[in-house]
């Protein structure tokens, strides 16, 4: 596997040559600096390029398209990545060797077609275009909100900093869909092509310099490209008295969500100590939470811990019994202090790393893998998989009984379903 960096001056083009895959894959990342109130248009606008383009005048014409492209696979999204706002286009395709000899140029121009030729008249988008993706955008934001899941995380994030784009919704919000029309999301698309950071990640066996040859001619962008910033969050302050929350809504199920913050860590502690400490922690029917508040005091009917390290927050989950809620917190924090003292086995250490590297390992049999390596290496100055395998097994005791030093509770949070039927089995 090979990877070249090139810098096309408004745009960074990221080549990733293996012949490992029969297809290629291109994603195209627009970012800027997230702001609360662009969310809702920028995920409409992934949504109304989809619908039709200025050659393709319905859904149905680019889905006979895609077809005859060897069914060419094409899908958008808007999603936050710590500081930054990120849009999204990424495509996959079959490589020519086992189609044409166009393919590549074919699929390339497709695109291209519906990035950069939308269904405008008059400088709005189509109407009919625009109003099929707000319906479905409607659609989404209403499911989510009914989801106890999604909608209690949400919550429990809201409550820990409302101004913090940790909390903020990715797919945008109700309230803001009616202050959008065609002309002013018309508008929102400019801007995105006019002033975004952009990158354009390429993996497949692929000719390098063709690749750029097309771009170059084809994607003619003149955004004036800023240094980009960490996407990182950090913090200086934290809470000396834990804010608790506890919420009524019309579900069956109770959900426990509990928020730490964590001190700056070093590359090294993000990447690779975090990893281990959350997967003995709460990583799985083996770890400790699991162990402790679901087989032992039968309080929960699943628990597990992450960490999101663009924002450096640590979460606890629980699906609970809303009458155990202060024993499960209590047992939660109980494990939390074991984690400081180190009582746990290196057998618990060994068991995350054989599972990390696992995961890396097999990171190299999927193309969309791949490329998350590297534009989380690329983004977030994450080392490629070859260095995460070494690293890994570097991470040791002290350094885990360390990083719980760094780890701040910070809020919890109780969704309380008040149906019949909340119970933890």
């Amino acid at each position: 596997m090979e990877y070249k960096k090139i810098d096309l001056g408004s745009y960074n083009l990221h080549l990733i040559n293996t012949d490992k895959f029969k297809t290629v894959s291109i994603r195209i990342n627009f970012k800027r600096k997230v702001k609360k109130n662009e969310l809702t248009k920028r995920s409409l606008l992934s949504r109304v390029l989809l619908e039709s383009s200025m050659e393709y005048k319905s859904k149905r014409l680019l889905e006979i398209k895609t077809e005859e492209l060897y069914t060419l696979s094409i899908d958008s999204s808007s999603y936050i990545s710590g500081n930054y706002l990120i849009f999204s286009l990424y495509s996959t395709f079959l490589n020519n060797k086992y189609t044409e000899e166009n393919q590549l140029k074919n699929c390339i121009d497709f695109i291209l077609q519906i990035l950069l030729n939308p269904n405008i008249e008059q400088k709005k988008f189509d109407k009919e275009s625009f109003n099929l993706a707000v319906l479905a955008l409607k659609e989404q934001l209403e499911r989510q909100i009914e989801d106890p899941s999604y909608y209690s995380s949400i919550r429990a994030d809201e409550e820990m900093d409302k101004t913090s784009s940790l909390s903020f919704n990715a797919s945008g919000y109700l309230e803001d869909i009616d202050k959008i029309d065609e002309k002013n999301l018309y508008d929102c698309y400019l801007s995105m092509l006019k002033s975004d950071l952009i990158d354009i990640f390429v993996i497949g066996d692929i000719d390098n310099e063709e690749i750029k040859q097309e771009f170059t001619k084809k994607f003619k962008i003149k955004t004036i490209k800023k240094p980009s910033e960490t996407h990182i969050l950090s913090y200086n302050k934290f809470r000396k008295r834990v804010k608790t929350v506890r919420e009524k809504k019309p579900f069956e199920q109770s959900k426990l969500i509990i928020n730490f913050k964590v001190e700056d860590l070093t590359k090294f502690e993000s990447e690779y100590v975090m990893r281990v400490y959350s997967f003995i922690l709460g990583g799985g029917p083996n770890s400790k939470l699991f162990k402790e508040v679901r087989e032992k005091n039968s309080l929960c009917y699943s628990i597990n811990s992450s960490y999101l390290p663009v924002f450096n927050i640590f979460k606890i989950k629980a699906g609970i019994n809303k009458e155990a809620f202060k024993k499960c917190v209590s047992l939660i924090k109980k494990e939390l202090k074991n984690m400081e003292k180190g009582l746990y086995d290196e057998e618990d250490i060994l068991a995350a790393k054989s599972t990390y590297i696992s995961s890396f390992e097999s990171t190299g049999d999927n193309p969309n893998s791949i490329m998350g390596t590297y534009i989380s290496h690329e983004y977030l100055d994450y080392d490629l998989i070859e260095d995460r395998i070494k690293n890994i097994d570097k991470v040791n005791k002290d350094m885990v009984v360390s990083i719980s030093k760094k780890i701040h509770l910070d809020t919890i949070y109780l969704l309380e379903g008040d149906i019949e039927g909340d119970n933890n089995e």
